[in-house]
C-alpha cells in the first residue's frame, strides 16, 4: 500500500473563510492575524491542512474572487509579513496550507483588464475574450452566474467581453499561451512563498467551446454548462500547469470542477494523467441545492463515487463551504437533534474515501444564518438575483423569500467563538450579521462539554489518522432499513463497520462488532440506533 498513500489523502483539511473567522483589530473583517490567534485550537481539533479563501487584493464584489493583484494582498487581511507568520506557525505544528487559486476570470480593476479595455490593438487585449455583437445583441444567449447575460458591452472599444459570472469577473482568455504562462508565474511564485498548495477555483471552465456557440433553449439568455464546462482543452491546460510547476512541488491541489461526474474525476485526478491530486465531489449537495433534502439519494449518490472512484482517483470530501448551506441545517435537525446530526456527519465525513474538509464552524454544529432585509445581504448573487426579480415585477417580499432561501450568506455569518456581543469574533459592527444562536452554539460552550460536537469531531479525527481502513479501505455497502446508512470499510484484514440512522426514528440495527466510538454518551441499545445515531465498530 506505501506505494498509494500520500500526505494529501491522509490530511483533514479546514476550510477558513477568513471575513469571517476572527477579527484581530476590531473592524468588524476576520483577519490573518486572527488565524494566527486560533491556530492552537485548530492543531488541539486536530487538523493537518488550512484552506484559506481569497485574501489577495479585490475590489469584493464577489467576496475576494475578484483578484485585482495576484501578487498583493488585501489590506483588510493583514500584510505579506502577517501570511509569512502565519505560514510559520502553521509549519511549526506540522500543518499547512493552501490558497484559493482563481485563475478562470480576474476582476476587471485588475492590470492586464484596464489595458485589455483600451484599444482592440492593445497586447493585453487577447488576454480576454472580446467579441462584436450580433445582429446588435450579445454574441451569443449565453446567461451568466450573477447576471442575466454572460455578456458586457464596453463602448470604449465597441465590442462585448466574456464573463460567466459578474460583469466585474472577466474570463481569461486560457487559448492565449501568454495567458497560461502568467498563470504559471503566479502559482510559482506563491509556492516559493511556502504556499503548500492550492484550491482551484471553477477551474473546468477555463476552455470554452471553439467559435462559443448558443446555447440550446429558448429565451434571449440561457443558462447551460454545456459549451464552457470541461471543454476541449481543459485537461491539456492542467497537465501543462503540472508539468511546467505542480510537479515541482510537493503539495496539495484540488479543483473546484462544476457537473462533476466519476468519469470526470478519474480524469483529472488519476496518478497517470499528471493533472491534480483532486477534485470536489459535489453531486451531493448540487442535487440538494437543486431539489431538497432526500437521504435516499444522499446514500446513493455517496455509494456509487465510493465505489466508482476506489483505486482509480481521488476527491476532496465536503457537505458545507462557503457556497453551501451548512450540512446541520440542510441534511440534519438544527433544532431538536442538532448536536446529534452535526456528530452523524462528522461521522460520515471522517469515514469515506477521500480527502475530508472541515468548513468553519462545522465542528461546534453551527447553523445557516438568514437575515432579514435584501440591505443585510452581502452575497453578489443573492443581490443581483432579487434586482432582477423585482424588475420584472415580482413582488418584493416574494423575491426577498426566495433568494433568502438559497443565499449563499447562509453560510458565512462570522465564526462563533463566545457568548459574549457579536459572538466573541470582533468589538466591532460585523461585516455580516452573526446568527442569534450564538448565545447557545459557540465554540467556549463546546470546550467547556466533554460530549460537545468539538470533542467528538476531535475524537473521529483521530480515529481516521489511526485507522488505514478508513481512508484507503474498500467501501462495501451493508443492507440496512431505508432510514439508515450502513457500510463498510476493510484493508489487509481489518473491517469496520460504519452505521448511520438518517432519521428521527428509532430503528432497528445489530452489529457483531466492537463500538469504537458513537455520538451518544453511551450504548444502551445495541440492536437499534437511536435519531439520528451514529456508530463505528471493529469486525473481528
Amino acid at each position: 500500500m506505501s506505494e498509494f498513500r500520500r500526505w494529501w489523502k491522509e490530511a483533514v483539511v479546514y476550510q477558513i473563510y477568513p471575513k469571517s473567522f476572527y477579527d484581530s483589530n476590531d473592524d468588524g473583517v476576520g483577519d490573518l492575524p486572527g488565524v494566527i490567534e486560533k491556530l492552537d485550537v485548530l492543531h488541539h481539533l486536530g487538523v493537518d491542512v488550512l484552506w484559506l479563501n481569497p485574501i489577495y487584493a479585490s475590489p469584493e464584489v464577489d467576496n475576494g474572487y475578484d483578484i485585482s493583484d495576484y501578487f498583493a494582498l488585501n489590506p483588510k487581511f493583514g500584510t505579506m509579513d502577517d501570511l509569512e507568520r502565519l505560514l510559520a506557525e502553521c509549519h511549526r505544528r506540522g500543518m499547512r496550507v493552501i490558497m484559493d487559486l482563481v485563475v478562470n476570470h480576474t476582476s476587471d480593476q485588475h492590470r492586464w483588464f484596464v489595458e485589455s479595455r483600451r484599444a482592440r490593438t492593445n497586447p493585453y487585449r487577447d488576454y480576454y475574450i472580446w467579441r462584436d455583437g450580433r445582429d446588435g445583441r450579445e454574441p451569443n444567449n449565453w446567461a451568466g452566474h450573477f447576471s442575466q447575460s454572460a455578456w458586457t458591452f464596453d463602448a470604449t472599444t465597441g465590442q462585448y467581453y466574456l464573463h460567466i459570472f459578474s460583469p466585474q469577473q472577466p474570463d481569461l482568455n486560457w487559448e492565449n499561451p501568454a495567458v497560461r504562462s502568467e498563470v504559471q508565474q503566479i502559482v510559482r511564485w506563491w509556492l516559493e512563498k511556502g504556499i503548500d498548495g492550492f484550491r482551484l477555483d471553477a477551474i473546468n471552465l477555463i476552455s470554452k467551446a471553439p467559435g462559443l456557440p448558443d446555447n440550446p433553449g429558448e429565451g434571449r439568455y440561457v443558462f447551460s454548462l454545456q459549451h464552457f464546462c470541461n471543454g476541449p482543452r481543459f485537461h491539456e491546460y492542467m497537465q501543462e500547469l503540472n508539468r511546467a510547476v505542480f510537479a515541482h512541488y510537493d503539495i496539495m491541489t484540488v479543483g473546484e470542477c462544476a457537473a462533476l461526474t466519476i468519469e470526470d474525476a478519474i480524469a483529472v485526478s488519476a496518478p497517470a494523467r499528471g493533472e491534480l491530486n483532486m477534485a470536489f465531489l459535489f453531486e451531493h449537495t448540487d442535487y440538494y441545492n437543486t431539489v431538497g433534502r432526500d437521504e435516499q439519494k444522499l446514500k446513493e449518490i455517496l455509494t456509487r463515487w465510493q465505489l466508482g472512484l476506489h483505486g482509480r482517483g481521488w476527491v476532496g470530501l465536503a457537505f458545507s463551504n462557503h457556497d453551501q448551506p451548512r450540512i446541520v441545517s440542510c441534511f440534519g435537525d438544527e433544532t431538536r437533534y442538532r448536536e446529534e446530526s452535526a456528530k452523524l456527519f462528522a461521522t460520515l465525513l471522517l469515514t469515506l474515501e477521500g480527502t475530508p474538509f472541515i468548513y468553519q464552524g462545522e465542528e461546534i454544529g453551527m447553523t445557516n444564518a438568514y437575515y432579514d432585509a435584501i440591505e443585510a445581504y452581502n452575497d453578489v448573487g443573492t443581490v443581483n438575483l432579487y434586482r432582477e426579480k423585482v424588475a420584472a415585477g415580482v413582488d418584493p417580499q416574494a423575491a426577498f423569500r426566495e433568494v433568502r432561501a438559497k443565499s449563499r450568506d447562509r453560510g458565512r455569518s462570522p465564526y462563533q467563538w463566545s457568548a459574549e456581543a457579536n459572538a466573541g469574533f470582533t468589538r466591532g459592527r460585523p461585516w455580516i450579521g452573526v446568527n442569534p444562536n450564538y448565545v447557545e452554539i459557540n465554540l467556549a460552550a463546546s470546550l467547556a462539554d466533554p460530549n460537545s460536537v468539538f470533542h467528538y469531531y476531535r475524537r473521529m479525527i483521530a480515529l481516521r489518522k489511526a485507522t488505514p481502513a478508513l481512508i484507503y479501505g474498500e467501501f462495501l455497502p451493508v443492507e440496512a432499513p431505508e432510514e439508515l446508512f450502513v457500510y463498510r470499510r476493510s484493508l489487509g484484514g481489518r473491517t469496520y463497520e460504519v452505521a448511520l440512522n438518517l432519521s428521527e426514528r428509532t430503528v432497528r440495527h445489530a452489529s457483531a462488532g466492537a463500538a469504537l466510538i458513537g455520538n451518544y454518551p453511551e450504548e444502551t441499545h445495541k440492536d437499534r440506533l437511536r435519531p439520528y445515531e451514529a456508530r463505528v465498530y471493529q469486525i473481528e
